[in-house]
């Protein structure tokens, strides 16, 4: 029958120790050293005697005289702490404790007055004898030595204090203990987690801490029946986790996580795994472990050198599968958010682990017949585990689904879904067709996946492991996925970047502002004002993005070319160098394009196939030069169609150069070294179309790309996010959110999303409105539209995408006034005009679209 803690008497707490003491360090408790001492301190719960060293004995003699054949003898043992060696002594009962240390210092040079005998938590006084200090047969007793020529005497004091004083409290003591256990803790951390700290130190601190058995008295003082103590205990570890953890430098982290990893240990054994206490230090204990490198490294050992950790796979892969067993286990998902983070914590240094076997060859074959040299019980357990998570997930996704058309959205846990849908991604990568099923799952359940992105991706979360499926994803989901790639814009006035444009100067002066800041700056939000103007505000803003983008892209400013199919397509001028500036105007084009997408403005632009596929950092092929060049695609088609007998027959004349005009003249250019001496043939023709292709849209035009990528870059963050944007995105996406809807506005959705102020809906003038809105042409009511809210062009989603519904106010001025609007919050403003032929009048003149651009606009 297990004795449950709570029916020990605080008398009987020693015996407690012991028990946990022998548990460890000899499962067998009939052996003769389990019960070596039955009443040890808890310094012994982490530190086996080592009965099988040379010995010394008081005599010196290389033959220890056994106890059993002198009676009035007690052997017993030292264990001397600050060597890691155990002395066999001799005496007799009456002997004095300073008769002990004098044997000490003649055997091992310590100097009586830098000893300390510890026995059951208890310094041993010199004038009390050994049947005094109740030392019998086998005792354990512990020595402190050389405190004062130690390298770090005072943590040795201190943390020997700690213990003594945990021992006393477990004992029934009161008083001044209960402050002192933590006041030395925190001397401790203090000590320990100091900046300055080196890293030998550190070891040093936390070995002390450990070979004292700080973590197992502490865990004992946890366990205890009296409220005060296990208080006092779980705030003296509770504030351990938290100073390693938030108070080291990750460097760092190897040093503690086998503290760590005790404590975890020893609560996992004497307390649920649901206690607070054992999860909080699972949690520091992953966050530890989860950027080191564990086990042995075959690959690249040197570099991970300072980051290799003594703690191995099989100590920390138990709690992988405590996790995914609470994961897997009932009808719903089990783990707190906290939970699956520390199941990817522990999981990441595992997978590395595995991947730097000498024998691991980039995937794991199944069925695994084949045996690794480490891990294989832990390669083929995770194997398990993953079909279990991926079989729970497909159940969990399709419940998604029903409750998502039943609009029972009773969906507390999925917010966990998509982390713990990533890390069954990443442990189905090791396997042989694993990832395979995993995404064939995906597919089945394709739309929860689209709901659970839209509804809980989070910013400063990694989604890469989507990305690459994005044919999973709609439209909304990798739009999302974009904007928590963007920055977010800030409406706090003194972060934002001021701007004064003289709408005369529109270009160059935008480009002095956006060019000359610091992209922190400009990341921060923008605040827009047009000289000699009143209005200010986001509605600005909007105006001034939809007009700068105009001018850039502008054929006439030399910087892009427009698609002769497509006008609204665009791509680099190969020619801009015409400008001595054009490189600092593509940088400056690159920031300006990420500003839009990152405050949702569609600004009428698109790109063309070519130019999106490289800022992507894809490769072009025949198809994608379509747009660009109808004639130069035609022509590579007929060179690659035509009858080989015809081309050997050299009909073309063509060899390896390309002809290009640049700045009036021709110019040829050799597609590689002594291209022009190579004839084109049936042969290499395919290479011929690639390397002119190559030439046309990457290599003529690659500083122009590198900058507007630059730009780019600068206010997403980096060269990789800037690739990452363009990547999540399908083409046509990034169409829609640049350049917006391309559908004709709907005047009944209009109605739909306009309400009303001083007007009522079955006033005559609100008649009459919507219905010389309807008499209007798609450019009038673009016209009126950006007028109305600075947008000319509408979101992919409609009037459901802007950030509020719009509104038609009543104003008090005369009837002969026009229309106004106050372009931040949506408003249009006019008075209640006699008749539907005043009031078309006016609307025809805001809607012309030299007039619409800023006319009365607040």
């Amino acid at each position: 029958m297990k004795r449950k803690l709570d029916d020990y008497d605080d008398d009987d707490f020693c015996t407690d120790l012991d028990i946990v003491r022998m548990r460890k360090n000899n499962p067998n408790p009939s052996s003769a050293s389990a019960t070596a001492s039955n009443y040890a301190f808890p310094h012994q719960i982490s530190g086996q005697r080592h009965y099988n060293e040379p010995t010394a004995s008081t005599s010196g003699s290389s033959q220890q005289p056994s106890s059993s054949s002198h009676p009035d003898r007690i052997q017993f043992f030292v264990r001397m702490i600050s060597q890691g060696k155990t002395l066999v002594l001799y005496g007799k009962p009456e002997d004095k404790v300073k008769v002990i240390h004098e044997k000490i210092q003649t055997i091992t040079g310590i100097p009586m007055i830098e000893q300390r005998l510890i026995y059951q938590g208890r310094q041993l006084q010199w004038e009390h004898s050994l049947a005094e200090c109740m030392i019998y047969n086998d005792a354990g007793l512990h020595l402190v030595g050389r405190m004062r020529s130690t390298e770090h005497p005072r943590v040795w004091h201190l943390i020997d204090d700690l213990v003594s004083t945990v021992y006393r409290l477990c004992k029934g003591e009161r008083g001044v203990y209960l402050k002192s256990v933590e006041a030395m803790m925190l001397e401790f951390l203090d000590m320990t987690t100091k900046k300055e700290i080196q890293l030998t130190h550190l070891a040093s601190h936390l070995n002390i801490f450990q070979s004292l058995c700080a973590p197992a008295a502490l865990v004992m003082l946890y366990l205890s029946p009296h409220r005060y103590n296990k208080d006092l205990a779980d705030k003296s570890i509770r504030t351990f986790a938290s100073s390693c953890k938030n108070g080291l430098q990750k460097p760092l982290y190897s040093q503690c996580a086998p503290v760590a990893l005790e404590f975890c240990n020893l609560l996992s054994r004497s307390a649920a795994q649901d206690d607070p206490l054992y999860s909080l230090c699972r949690s520091s204990l992953g966050s530890m472990v989860e950027d080191l490198r564990i086990g042995r490294s075959s690959r690249n050992h040197e570099n991970f050198s300072n980051r290799m950790c003594v703690i191995a796979v099989k100590d920390i892969f138990p709690f992988v599968t405590e996790l995914a067993n609470k994961l897997t286990e009932g009808s719903g998902i089990n783990l707190s958010l906290n939970e699956v983070r520390d199941f990817a914590a522990f999981l990441r240094p595992i997978k590395a682990a595995i991947k730097d076997l000498p024998d691991f060859e980039r995937i794991i074959q199944v069925p695994m017949i084949y045996t690794f040299t480490c891990y294989d019980d832990e390669i083929k357990l995770l194997y398990a585990i993953l079909f279990e998570l991926m079989e729970k997930m497909r159940k969990c996704l399709e419940k998604v689904k029903v409750e998502m058309v039943m609009e029972e959205n009773e969906d507390g846990e999925w917010d966990q879904y998509l982390p713990i849908l990533k890390e069954t991604r990443g442990i189905a990568k090791l396997y042989q067709g694993a990832e395979d099923i995993f995404w064939s799952v995906m597919k089945s359940v394709d739309v929860s996946l689209q709901y659970l992105i839209i509804r809980y991706a989070k910013r400063g979360e990694n989604y890469k492991w989507i990305i690459g499926h994005k044919n999973l994803l709609d439209f909304e989901s990798r739009r999302h996925l974009v904007m928590l790639l963007l920055p977010e814009t800030i409406d706090e006035d003194e972060e934002l970047h001021e701007m004064l444009i003289d709408r005369s100067q529109l270009l160059s002066e935008s480009f002095n502002y956006i060019s000359k800041a610091k992209p922190e700056n400009l990341r921060g939000g923008l605040f827009m004002e047009f000289n000699n103007e009143e209005a200010t505000g986001p509605g600005v803003l909007r105006e001034w993005f939809f007009l700068v983008c105009q001018e850039i892209f502008n054929p006439q400013n030399a910087l892009f070319i427009a698609c002769p199919n497509d006008r609204r397509r665009f791509f680099p001028n190969p020619a801009s160098k015409v400008d001595p500036l054009h490189l600092r105007y593509f940088k400056f084009a690159g920031r300006v394009i990420a500003l839009a997408l990152m405050h949702k403005v569609p600004v009428g632009i698109m790109f063309d196939r070519t130019f999106f596929l490289q800022l992507a950092g894809m490769t072009i092929s025949l198809e994608d030069i379509k747009d660009a060049d109808p004639y130069f695609y035609s022509s590579c088609k007929q060179i690659l169609d035509m009858d080989p007998v015809i081309v050997d027959q050299d009909a073309l004349g063509l060899t390896f150069v390309h002809e290009i005009e640049e700045l009036g003249s021709m110019k040829v250019v050799e597609l590689f070294t002594n291209g022009k001496n190579i004839v084109v043939n049936s042969r290499n023709r395919k290479e011929y179309v690639e390397l002119l292709i190559q030439h046309r849209f990457v290599t003529s035009v690659s500083k122009q790309v590198a900058k507007f990528a630059k730009g780019f870059a600068d206010i997403v963050g980096d060269e990789k996010i800037q690739k990452l944007v363009f990547k999540t995105l399908e083409f046509e996406d990034h169409d829609g959110m640049l350049h917006g809807s391309e559908s004709i506005i709907s005047v009944e959705d209009w109605k739909v999303h306009t309400e009303y102020n001083g007007y009522k809906e079955s006033d005559p003038q609100i008649y009459w409105f919507w219905e010389i809105v309807e008499e209007m042409t798609a450019e009038q009511r673009k016209v009126l539209l950006f007028f109305w809210t600075s947008l000319k062009h509408l979101p992919v989603d409609g009037f459901n995408g802007l950030a509020s519904k719009l509104y038609i106010y009543k104003s008090n001025e005369s009837t002969d006034h026009l229309p106004s609007s106050h372009t931040c919050f949506y408003r249009i403003c006019f008075p209640a005009y006699p008749s539907m032929a005043v009031m078309r009048q006016r609307l025809n003149i805001i809607t012309q679209d030299h007039v619409g651009c800023s006319f009365g606009t607040w």
